[in-house]
């Protein structure tokens, strides 16, 4: 078995312990909700006057069936897991009788623009930023965008997006302060509804971006720091080689590949200060979903959107630890 077969193998099960990990701890701390969904689904349907008792019962089997909470804990696991992998996870309580995937379906194209824009601009941006700062040590401006990212980094996203929302949503109201696109407008690949989708997008991925530049500053700050100190950078400083040809080619491109690996471990902590800024935007996306599932006892979807989550930022790991060795040859595969 070659080297490069045995990482991919011990990655991927690294992999499937982190699904079976998240997953099962997902649908234990679920099952702990005092809500009880058959109940409350019964409550919902029966509230428009009495019932027969015998229609009642059958329908508390059916929905007992259709949110797979028939038998003990064990046997709910086990039902559970079937449904993971047919991607089934019953219907939604909260939106009775839609399934829970279709309420995904729906919002999860949201949460990936969002989180791929800022995630791109906030890599590149910060990256840049302090690579720059931290090979130009003598810059008065990168200096103070330093001072300037280094104040707002102890800051929480949902703190700095209340700021925005409040600043240029009411006091200056330059961009909307709710929803995805403009209220009655028809979805499509065309230029007035992508206009609209960024224009409502903008706090958010803003308010993502300004919370997440200080740790890839910090990061890459520290990183060219130490690297400028090599021998084959000060050899090039005295060779006469152009600082801009150094900096970009030398010093730049060996600082970014450890970034790579920060990238990989910060995605869950993206992805939980998404779901905060979703819900305080009233963005339509996977986060707001979740907290609405959990505001009003959705089992269904809370499981739902936890388990896509998992999967998601478990997946998105996995290809970013394959491909690391690819970039960077300096890594050993065995």
């Amino acid at each position: 078995m070659s080297s490069l077969t045995a990482y991919i193998l011990k990655r991927l099960a690294q992999f499937v312990f982190v699904i079976f990990t998240g997953v099962t701890l997902a649908f234990l701390i679920t099952n702990l909700s005092p809500v009880d969904p058959v109940e409350q689904s019964l409550t919902q349907l029966t509230s428009f006057g009495a019932s027969d008792p015998r229609a009642v019962e059958m329908m508390r089997e059916s929905l007992t069936e259709l949110y797979g909470l028939q038998g003990n804990l064990l046997e709910q696991y086990l039902n559970f897991w079937g449904r993971v992998l047919h991607a089934d996870f019953g219907p939604s309580l909260s939106a009775f009788p839609t399934p829970v995937t279709t309420l995904i379906a729906n919002a999860a194209p949201w949460t990936i623009g969002l989180l791929l824009t800022s995630i791109l601009i906030t890599f590149v941006l910060g990256n840049l930023i302090g690579a720059l700062a931290g090979y130009f040590r003598n810059s008065k401006l990168l200096k103070l965008l330093g001072i300037a990212i280094m104040t707002i980094n102890p800051v929480p996203h949902y703190f700095i997006g209340l700021i925005l929302l409040i600043v240029l949503g009411y006091v200056f109201p330059i961009f909307p302060i709710s929803g995805g696109a403009r209220m009655n407008m028809e979805s499509g690949l065309n230029w007035a509804y992508i206009q609209s989708v960024l224009y409502h997008g903008f706090l958010p991925a803003f308010s993502l971006v300004l919370a997440g530049l200080g740790g890839w500053f910090i990061g890459m700050r520290s990183l060219v720091s130490n690297v400028v100190t090599d021998d084959y950078v000060i050899y090039a400083e005295l060779a006469g080689v152009k600082r801009r040809k150094i900096f970009s080619q030398y010093v730049a491109r060996n600082a970014m590949l450890p970034q790579l690996t920060g990238l990989a471990m910060q995605l869950g902590q993206i992805f939980g200060g998404t779901v905060i800024v979703e819900f305080l935007f009233n963005y339509p996306g996977m986060g707001r979903l979740l907290i609405q599932g959990i505001y009003r006892g959705d089992y269904s979807l809370v499981l739902g959107v936890t388990t896509i989550s998992i999967f998601a930022v478990a997946v998105a790991v996995l290809l970013i630890d394959i491909l690391y060795p690819l970039i960077d040859p300096r890594v050993k595969l065995g």
